[in-house]
C-alpha cells in the first residue's frame, strides 16, 4: 500500500512557510512516501506542488483535491499539462465537484447535474490534451462544455510524458460510477466508514468500470483515513477530540447524511445540521459518541494500527493517507513502513 503526506499551507501562511515547501517535500521523499498531497482550502492547491516538484525526483504529487467546478476544462488541462511536464510525469490531477453552496456562492460559478457535468469535464480535458500532443483539431461539444478553438500560439504542444491520471472524489452513487466509468481513480472522502466503502462504494465503482469494459487494475483508489493514537494519555484525548469534531463538521452537511443513514444514524446528521447552522461547532463534537468514531476512525494503541488498517481496508485501499495526528517521524517510521508492506 501507498502511504502519501500533506503538502499544504495551513490557513495563515506566511511567505516563509511558502519558501519551506520545497526542503519539507524533499525531506518526505527521503522518508520514503509514495506522494504529496495538496488540497484546496485556504489556499491554491496547486502552487505547493509546483514547488515540491522542483526539488523532488521520485515522489507524486497530487491535488486532493482541487475544486473542479470552480474552473473550466481548459483552465485545468493547462495546470496539469504544465505541472505534468515540470515533475517529468509525476502529477496527478485529482479533482472534486464541492457542494452547490459553495459553487455557486463562494465561486459565483454555474452548478447542475454534478455527476453528469463532472464526467464531461474529465473528457473535455482529455479531448484538449490529446489536441495538444497530437497537433489534431480541437472539435469538443458537450452539454457543459465547448472547446473548440486552439491555435498554435496558445497550445503548450506536447510533452514526453504521459498525461496526469485524472482521479475523482465522490461520496454519492452517481459520481462514484462517473469514477469507475471515466477516471483514472477515486479520492474517497474521509467521511466514510468501512462499512460504507464496502457495501455503497464499492459496488458503484464496480459498475463504472464495467460499464467502461475496464478492470479494477485500471483504477486506482486513495483515502484520507482519521487515525485517533498516540503515545501519551492527553495526546490520544487531544486527537480524539478533534477527530470528533471533524467527524461532525462533515456530518453536518446534508449531501453526506447516507453516510451516517447506512449506519442508522440519520437523527444525529439532523441535530448537527441544526447546531452548524448556530455556529455551535464545539456542541457538534459531543453528538459524535465512542461507536460513531470507531466507525470512522481507527482507535488503537500505535502498535496496532497496522494491523487495524490491514483489517478494515486490506484489498480496497492501494494508498491512504493519515488525516491527521501521524506526524513524528522517529516514532511513527517503523509504523508507516509495515502499513506500507500490507
Amino acid at each position: 500500500m501507498r502511504i502519501d503526506a500533506w503538502i499544504g499551507l495551513p490557513e495563515a501562511a506566511s511567505s516563509q512557510e511558502l519558501a519551506t515547501i520545497g526542503d519539507r517535500a524533499r525531506m518526505m521523499e527521503q522518508d520514503g512516501y509514495s506522494g504529496l498531497l495538496s488540497a484546496e482550502t485556504s489556499h491554491d492547491p496547486f502552487l505547493p506542488l509546483a514547488l515540491a516538484a522542483q526539488d523532488t525526483e521520485r515522489i507524486e504529487l497530487m491535488t486532493a483535491i482541487a475544486v473542479g467546478f470552480a474552473r473550466n476544462p481548459m483552465v485545468l488541462a493547462h495546470t496539469a499539462w504544465d505541472l505534468q511536464a515540470l515533475s517529468q510525469g509525476r502529477f496527478l490531477l485529482g479533482l472534486g465537484s464541492q457542494i452547490q453552496a459553495h459553487i455557486t456562492k463562494r465561486f459565483s460559478m454555474p452548478w447542475s447535474r454534478p455527476a453528469a457535468r463532472m464526467e464531461e469535464m474529465i473528457t473535455a480535458i482529455r479531448a484538449i490534451w490529446e489536441s495538444w500532443q497530437t497537433g489534431e483539431r480541437l472539435n469538443f461539444r458537450g452539454e457543459f462544455y465547448r472547446h473548440t478553438l486552439m491555435t498554435p500560439m496558445f497550445s503548450p504542444g506536447p510533452i514526453d510524458v504521459a498525461p496526469p491520471p485524472i482521479l475523482i472524489s465522490a461520496v454519492g452513487p452517481l459520481m462514484t460510477k462517473v469514477a469507475g466509468r471515466a477516471a483514472d481513480g477515486l479520492v474517497c472522502h474521509a467521511f466514510q466508514t468501512a462499512e460504507y466503502l464496502r457495501d455503497v462504494t464499492m459496488p458503484n465503482v464496480h459498475a463504472g468500470l464495467a460499464d467502461a469494459g475496464r478492470e479494477r487494475s485500471d483504477f486506482q483508489i486513495s483515502m484520507p483515513v482519521f487515525v485517533v493514537s498516540g503515545f501519551r494519555e492527553e495526546e490520544v484525548a487531544a486527537q480524539a477530540a478533534r477527530t470528533r469534531q471533524q467527524i461532525a463538521f462533515y456530518g453536518s452537511t446534508p449531501a453526506y447524511r447516507g453516510v451516517l443513514e447506512h449506519h442508522g444514524w440519520g437523527d444525529a446528521q439532523t441535530e448537527l445540521n441544526r447546531l452548524s447552522k448556530r455556529g455551535q461547532w464545539v456542541e457538534m463534537g459531543n453528538v459524535i459518541d465512542d461507536d460513531m468514531l470507531g466507525a470512522f476512525a481507527i482507535v488503537a494503541e500505535p502498535h496496532e494500527v497496522p494491523g487495524r488498517i490491514a483489517e478494515r481496508f486490506g484489498g480496497t485501499l492501494d494508498r491512504l493517507q493519515f488525516y491527521a495526528g501521524v506526524r513524528d517521524k522517529d516514532r511513527w517510521g517503523p509504523i508507516i513502513e509495515e502499513i506500507k508492506a500490507a
